[in-house]
């Protein structure tokens, strides 16, 4: 009972109303040990399967994306149409599989310093996180 009602303030927080399936979804995100990397298919599809419930893509993309402006949650594009959501919201990089379609943190001191040589006019940079693409290697197999 007390999660449910950490999950309401968080709701509350962001300006959504608590409904069960908008505390369902906390459930899901925020109940986890690990970092949890997802695409809004991939949440629709978990709370499904794992949940037994029925919560329209709609209401999941609205929920995911307030959480994500209100910095619970990091949105990492892949590409034009492809984004993923980070329950980890610390600066950090990633490998993205290209065979699974699984996006791996990368801790920040596996990667050397980065050297930025140029930088907007008139902005600072805040972070720099990696996204390091990677496919099996055919090649090494026999």
């Amino acid at each position: 009972m007390k999660k449910d009602c950490n999950f309401v303030n968080k709701l509350r927080e962001i300006g959504l109303r608590p409904t069960k399936q908008r505390v369902k979804i906390c459930e899901l995100l925020f109940s986890r040990e690990k970092t949890f990397h997802f695409t809004i298919n991939d949440l629709a599809k978990k709370i499904s399967d794992e949940m037994n419930e029925k919560i329209s893509l709609a209401t999941v993309y609205n929920t995911v994306h307030h959480f994500e402006k209100k910095g619970y949650l990091k949105e990492i594009a892949i590409n034009s149409d492809k984004s993923y959501f980070d329950t980890n919201t610390s600066a950090h990089h990633h490998f993205y599989d290209e065979d699974t379609h699984e996006l791996i943190d990368c801790d920040q001191n596996d990667i050397d310093f980065i050297n930025i040589k140029n930088n907007v006019t008139g902005k600072k940079i805040n972070s720099v996180e990696i996204l390091i693409k990677v496919a099996s290697d055919n090649q090494n197999q026999n």
